[in-house]
């Protein structure tokens, strides 16, 4: 498989010895590869301001089957090193609404098919046994991923006696990483750029002996080292940030197979909807 640099070596080279259109495009593709990850083939020969046909004759001339061959290769280069928020925001600038829309809505289609693969429902399979025999479960997330750690624990606290409220005040993330044993399990929620309180929960956790279940883009993450089992999400497309849908989707799976495997998650619910409703929390 070609890294980055041999496809910019290669781009270098149709550049100067090229056909004309090919080499004008190489050229400008060399100054903006990235748009290559989260672009369609109309999408990016409008930036380009080339033929959509030139898009896919350069990717099979660059030795790919097509674009869809040569997109996948820049997604994964730009996932491997890193792509800053600001410069993804700026990239948006650059679709037409529809296009972007198109590429949104394809992009998370990608996603929701990776996330819930063969291999990826393995993955969370194997944790749902362990998760509901564990002493505590514990979720930690931070920022834009506090939103994915505190659904979790909300739901999860809601219907098991053992998941602990997500930590929410200066300090809480400590105090709970430090009271972890090997019989608990510690849900780390990350992703590039990864979260230095999250990086330094899992490495305070594993001191301890508890289990980490990563949740993560990339089985390199800091998060993902020594972790007890990785759940891989797949965060491709343009969004202004990284797609959460799939992180969604794996929490939702893990606590659907959760309570379909407990005896007293259902009565845990009702009663829980019971006495908020008695005390009129909801609206009905």
């Amino acid at each position: 498989m070609k890294n980055e640099e041999k496809i910019r070596a290669a781009l270098r080279n149709m550049a100067q010895s090229g056909p004309p259109k090919l080499a004008h495009f190489s050229v400008w593709l060399l100054d903006h590869l990235e748009q290559a990850a989260f672009t369609s083939i109309r999408g990016l020969a409008q930036q380009a301001g080339v033929d959509a046909n030139l898009v896919t004759r350069l990717a099979r001339e660059l030795g790919y089957d097509g674009f869809d061959a040569f997109r996948s290769e820049v997604q994964g280069i730009v996932q491997r090193r890193g792509r800053s928020y600001g410069s993804r925001a700026r990239a948006l600038r650059d679709n037409s609404i529809p296009d972007l829309y198109a590429e949104l809505v394809a992009a998370s289609r990608e996603n929701i098919e990776t996330v819930t693969s063969a291999t990826s429902l393995a993955d969370i399979d194997a944790c749902v046994q362990p998760l509901l025999e564990a002493r505590r479960v514990y979720t930690v997330g931070v920022r834009s991923c506090y939103s994915i750690a505190h659904y979790l624990s909300y739901v999860g606290g809601m219907a098991f006696d053992n998941f602990e409220q997500v930590p929410a005040v200066p300090g809480a993330i400590l105090d709970q990483m430090s009271a972890t044993t090997p019989d608990d399990i510690v849900i780390a929620i990350t992703y590039e750029h990864y979260s230095a309180e999250v990086v330094r929960a899992c490495q305070v956790a594993q001191e301890c002996g508890a289990r980490i279940l990563a949740l993560t883009d990339s089985y390199a993450s800091p998060v993902a080292a020594n972790a007890w089992r990785v759940i891989r999400l797949p965060m491709v497309g343009p969004q202004l940030m990284p797609s959460l849908n799939s992180a969604f989707l794996a929490v939702e799976l893990i606590l659907a197979a959760m309570t379909a495997r407990s005896e007293g998650a259902a009565d845990n619910v009702a009663r829980y909807e019971d006495r908020i409703t008695r005390f009129g929390g909801y609206t009905l």
